[in-house]
Parts: structure tokens; sequence; C-alpha cells
């Protein structure tokens, strides 16, 4: 089939990778060594065992003649694509990567990149612990929170003690920051 017929999307620009948040305008990318280790093992692994994998198999399924009804061909190209895109949008975060060592923190009395914050209900009822992580990264299941969460930008720059308000998607919150660590 002519590719004019196809409805493609070969745009290699976040917004059109499903699922990808995205960073706001003029920002920097920042990310912990951990986070930009997993973003690295991810790219290696495109690079070199996926696509090499599905190019041969690619490679195989055009070699048996008719293209237009073949499976294997038409969903290999398509996954091609797909990692295509992928890594090219792997090595465009991780070229644009700040990353940053919580560990080497210097100011360790406020909330800042890659500290970990515990924090408590104003009534006292509920505590949590959240680490403040990049884009990438972000996790909430796993306490992991991206700097450009509504809670992460309460928190920032907040001291054990402190109590701060924020629109969460229940409504307006009260929380006590009660610890903070840089690990």
């Amino acid at each position: 089939m002519n590719k004019a017929f196809v409805k493609e999307n070969d745009q290699d620009d976040e917004e059109s990778l499903p699922g990808v948040p995205s960073l706001p305008p003029g920002t920097r990318n920042y990310m912990t060594r951990r986070g930009y280790e997993v973003l690295r093992l991810e790219l290696d692994n495109l690079v070199r065992d996926e696509r090499p994998q599905l190019v041969e198999t690619v490679r195989w399924a055009a070699s048996n003649g008719d293209r237009s009804e073949n499976g294997d061909y038409i969903y290999g190209k398509k996954r091609l694509r797909e990692i295509d895109r992928r890594i090219r949008f792997l090595i465009k975060r991780l070229e644009s990567a700040t990353v940053v060592t919580p560990s080497e923190q210097e100011n360790t009395e406020q909330v800042f990149f890659g500290a970990t914050v515990t924090v408590c209900d104003i009534d006292g009822t509920e505590e949590q612990t959240y680490q403040i992580v990049g884009v990438d990264e972000a996790n909430a299941s796993e306490g992991r929170i991206s700097w450009i969460a509504p809670l992460s930008r309460a928190l920032l720059k907040a001291r054990e003690g402190d109590v701060i308000r924020f629109a969460s998607p229940a409504g307006l919150r009260e929380i006590e920051v009660v610890e903070i660590r840089y690990v």
C-alpha cells in the first residue's frame, strides 16, 4: 500500500509519545543518578538487543515474498518505527539531563530536588514519605513524585515543622513537614 494512504505519526517530539510526561518550557531536565541510569539502560537495551533482533525478523519476513499480506513484516516495521521513536526520545532526554546527587546537597535543612520528605496531615492522622525526583522517574505508588508536581512545588524550600497548603485533586490540603533527608 502506498504510504500516502497510511495514517502514521513519525514525529519524535515528546507530545507524540503516549504517556510520556513533558517538561515545562525553558526548564532543565533534572534527574537523580538512579533515574539517569534507568534511562541509559533502556536505551542500551533498545540499541544493542531489541532493535537488531527486530531488524533480523523484518529482513527474514521481507525475504518471504509478498509484503502486503505478511504480518511479521507489517508488524515488524511498525514496531521498528516505535523503537526508533523511543530511541530518539531517550537520546534527547539523556543529552538534556542535569544529574543531581541528593547526598551531595549542601543545604539539608530545606527541601530541594532529590530530598526525601516525610509529611503528616495537619491533624496528625496520616504520615507519608515522598522523594522529589525527575519527571521521567516519578512513580507515586513508590513514593517518588516529580519535581513539577503540585505537592513537590509546594514543598520546595520548606523546612521541618513548616505547614504547607496546596491544591490536591481532593481539594485544598494542609500538611506539616516532619522530616527532610538527602540519601
